[in-house]
């Protein structure tokens, strides 16, 4: 009998689950989406985005490109840029190991594979924004509970870049996690060091936070 969890329950007992396993599971689970599946998900996604109360004023928003079966944001983008909203990606930060500073995404940018693979603008000292300067943060998800508890790939470069918000929550950026509905899971713990998220947005809902 399989020690994996069903994703869609509520109820699940993951005491007995490493984050590893879970993190296997969920990945999987993603990337077995089909292309209509996933364009399907995007698309419903990108119109739960466009009514959630803590985007409505909302200028300058972080994003990230899709991989590994990741729900993609980039419908939204399409559709908020009518609205004047300035994107921008993660770029892993040279001077400040494990950390993130971000560069304007727009059609034409040049983009280049940093050390995990993942395209990113390429780092310039005159193209960034400060993480305390954006007025929200969309992030993928590998799972996550209704209760705010999320688990991601593990780097931890979203909690080192936005620690400052434990002690300075005024100047936080909002931050909204993103992903399937069937990644959502029934418990997971938080972590002393997880940075609390404002909500989590998915191809079904909000899930508001704080």
């Amino acid at each position: 009998m399989s020690k994996f969890i069903d994703s869609s329950s509520s109820e699940t007992d993951l005491s007995s689950f490493s984050r590893r396993e879970l993190r296997k599971h969920l990945r999987a689970l993603r990337r077995a989406l089909s292309q209509r599946e996933q364009e399907q998900a995007s698309a419903t996604l990108a119109l739960n985005l466009l009514k959630h109360p803590d985007l409505y004023r909302a200028k300058h928003i972080a994003i990230y490109l899709p991989n590994d079966g990741e729900i993609d944001p980039h419908p939204f983008m399409a559709m908020a840029r009518r609205k004047g909203i300035h994107f921008y990606l993660p770029v892993l930060h040279p001077i400040h190991p494990g950390k993130l500073v971000f560069s304007p995404y727009y059609d034409g940018v040049e983009l280049v594979a940093n050390r995990f693979g993942i395209p990113e603008p390429a780092f310039s000292k005159g193209l960034k924004r400060p993480a305390w300067a954006l007025d929200a943060v969309l992030f993928p998800l590998v799972g996550f509970d209704v209760s705010g508890g999320r688990l991601g790939m593990g780097g931890g470069f979203y909690d080192r870049t936005f620690a400052f918000s434990r002690l300075r929550p005024r100047l936080a950026p909002k931050l909204i996690g993103l992903a399937h509905d069937c990644q959502k899971v029934g418990a997971l713990p938080i972590e002393p060091w997880d940075v609390p998220l404002h909500s989590i947005a998915t191809d079904r809902q909000i899930y508001r936070v704080k």
